[in-house]
């Protein structure tokens, strides 16, 4: 299970922490407002009071564990880079922070965060999207709950068709196209991958190893996708 630490709960933090626990990750949401805390208890894994910069309050709430954490504060600039510069050395893997404008977004990418997000130009809703969907490098949001995406064949569906997978029927997913590698003939000296698309494949086409998979269907049904 995905773990997230969401820091600051205005709007936009409360709201991808909301999000992300519906989706079924594992979120611990903080702030140091006790009211806004207090709104978040049912929502998520686990509501606390906190200074997010306190670095042994931090580590004694198991941040240091999270697969990510986001730093959505919004009033206190210093607040967000002390945060976020304290997170990267707890060593957490991943940090995204929230800012106001892109040259504060690269003062937060300067002491360490991974990644920047501006409310203004990415909701919570599409962060919220686009964490738990991690495995999916190319991915085109349809709406704020389907997408398209391009995914390797996972070694469960080798050698299986689309109607013994019942993809529609089990896993509520429609395959649109599958991209398949073909040999290189080496022409001109390259190696570059060369592949041929199998548009609206019949339910019956086997899938092969190596196929990339072109698939539409809502968020959760493609987050719960077998990974090899």
């Amino acid at each position: 299970m995905a773990r997230f630490a969401i820091m600051g709960l205005g709007r936009f933090g409360s709201k991808l922490a909301k999000l992300l626990s519906q989706a079924g990750a594992e979120v611990i949401a903080i702030d140091k407002d006790p009211d806004l805390v207090q709104e978040m208890r049912d929502e998520v894994t686990l509501a606390v009071r906190m200074d997010c910069t306190d670095e042994q309050a931090l580590l004694d709430h198991g941040i240091d564990k999270v697969d990510c954490a986001v730093v959505g504060i919004g009033v206190g600039f210093e607040a967000s880079v002390l945060a976020t510069d304290t997170l990267k050395k707890i060593g957490v893997p991943r940090v995204i922070a929230r800012a106001g404008s892109e040259m504060r977004g690269e003062i937060l990418r300067r002491v360490g965060a991974d990644s920047v997000v501006i409310p203004e130009d990415e909701s919570a809703t599409r962060l919220a999207n686009r964490l738990m969907l991690p495995q999916f490098e190319d991915f085109v949001e349809l709406d704020e709950d389907h997408s398209l995406v391009q995914v390797p064949a996972p070694e469960d569906f080798v050698n299986k068709t689309p109607r013994e997978l019942e993809l529609r029927t089990k896993h509520k997913l429609n395959l649109v196209a599958i991209r398949r590698p073909v040999a290189n003939d080496h022409e001109g000296g390259t190696n570059a991958k060369r592949w041929r698309v199998v548009a609206v494949p019949d339910p019956d086409e086997p899938i092969q190893r190596g196929d990339i998979l072109v698939l539409i269907g809502s968020n959760d049904s493609l987050a719960r996708l077998p990974r090899d």
